[in-house]
């Protein structure tokens, strides 16, 4: 049976990840997701309204035309997790496909939204969920497997995708987090059964390869944003804290601290709402009972003016904007559009690190001086990543022990520094490691 891997998005960038598998004349494709500095280019983006060949063009979402010179049917639609940047482009790309798409439960879900929101085009795509340690039947020859992993969003899985000549591994994105705050740490005991069984190929995440030791758990971040929350029990300023509204681990921790000290947790933001609703919602988290939640931004502006009404330090609001996105709510805050105002002594707390692009340096450099000169105060750093650092990619080949890598997930800097990795460990490129490209194919001999 040939093998063959195809580079449809994500490996020139971090984002907009999407590769196909053809197994024979079986096709299964993972991931199918947006490149989210491209829609900020391009401030007057209407990603709902706008048409597929349009994203394609501004480089928002996964070329797959390469798909047209595939021989070959799709038989499955496969993500291993809720961000964006892995489903943001199923909307877009999925009606194109007669295949199911199978992701986790929590990730069915927001799928669901988005293509509840889609406006150009009529996604008619079987879900289903498929919760970590179960598999799916794909066909004769391909069984599907979801093995638990870790990231920084709740229902992460790695897919294994079972072929009469080895596993498929598809590790776009993880960590190995062995004390996380929510969930169970990543399944070990399978990856390195996985591992004797035999694995043909390893498809793996590249962005921190650089980055030596192992990432830390989440507990560590939960640790640092807690010295720093209950440090200010008796202050009379307020207090803001912006991180990634689909990071619930992360969330709840702020929302317990927030409640610890007698500060009301405030969600403020369509995507607050979002996720961490649906996480509530689908019993994967409890928030504490004095939270509140608000999306739409006329009920977001209304209580705004309350809490400013009432007395600011009595709150504590969760919001979007670490990166200094336009129209989000910190970013907002900071520019003195909205009823909230900052005052001098104020806290604004980053539990977030900024995604390392131009822009997005730039973008959070201003926000960063609006909050000085209203006097804020900035403490940034709280977090730690999701993603494997050196020794974790270390730990992952001797459980896989794989025939073949391909890096992706990242940039042509960060994969080919993966490439380099390899070499340490007895790997040859071109020979059983794989710099690729997006839209080029790989026949595994």
């Amino acid at each position: 049976m040939d093998i063959e891997i195809i580079a449809v998005g994500g490996y020139e960038e971090v984002g907009r990840n999407m590769t196909a598998v053809r197994c024979g004349k079986e096709i299964v494709i993972f991931d199918m997701g947006l490149r989210l500095d491209q829609l900020m280019i391009h401030e007057d983006a209407e990603v709902d309204q706008m048409h597929s060949l349009d994203l394609i063009r501004i480089k928002a979402i996964p070329d797959d035309t390469v798909m047209q010179t595939v021989e070959g049917s799709v038989k499955a639609i496969v993500c291993s997790h809720g961000h964006l940047d892995h489903i943001g482009a199923i909307p877009k790309l999925a009606h194109r496909y007669k295949a199911p798409i199978i992701a986790t439960p929590y990730a069915t879900e927001l799928i669901r939204q988005q293509i509840s929101g889609e406006r150009k085009f009529d996604v008619g795509n079987k879900l289903f969920a498929l919760a970590a340690g179960q598999k799916y039947t794909i066909s004769r020859n391909l069984v599907l497997e979801f093995v638990r992993t870790q990231h920084s969003i709740i229902d992460t899985v790695t897919p294994v995708l079972h072929t009469p000549r080895g596993a498929i591994v598809y590790a776009c994105d993880f960590k190995f987090d062995r004390t996380p705050v929510i969930g169970q740490p990543p399944d070990f005991a399978r990856f390195r059964q996985i591992g004797k069984e035999g694995v043909l190929a390893l498809i793996v995440e590249s962005p921190y390869i650089h980055h030596s030791g192992r990432c830390p758990s989440e507990r560590i971040a939960r640790d640092l944003v807690r010295d720093v929350i209950t440090s200010f029990e008796d202050d009379k300023n307020a207090i803001i804290v912006s991180t990634f509204s689909s990071h619930i681990s992360r969330v709840k921790t702020i929302a317990e601290c927030a409640h610890e000290i007698g500060k009301k947790p405030v969600f403020l933001g369509r995507s607050m709402e979002k996720y961490g609703g649906t996480a509530e919602q689908m019993k994967y988290v409890s928030f504490p009972k004095s939270t509140s939640v608000f999306g739409n931004r006329r009920t977001v502006d209304r209580f705004m003016r309350r809490m400013m009404k009432e007395g600011k330090e009595k709150f504590l609001p969760i919001v979007t904007g670490h990166q200094g996105e336009p129209g989000s709510i910190l970013t907002r805050i900071a520019l003195g559009d909205t009823p909230y105002t900052l005052s001098k002594g104020d806290k604004v707390l980053f539990s977030a690190n900024i995604i390392p692009n131009p822009m997005n340096v730039a973008q959070r450099y201003r926000i960063e001086q609006c909050i000085k000169k209203a006097g804020g105060r900035i403490f940034d750093n709280l977090h730690v990543s999701g993603h494997a650092y050196r020794e974790d990619h270390f730990e992952f080949l001797h459980m896989l022990n794989p025939q073949h890598i391909i890096p992706a997930h990242a940039g042509l800097n960060m994969t080919s520094n993966y490439i380099e990795f390899g070499g340490e460990l007895g790997y040859t490129l071109n020979n059983d490691i794989h710099l690729m490209k997006n839209g080029k194919q790989l026949l595994i001999q």
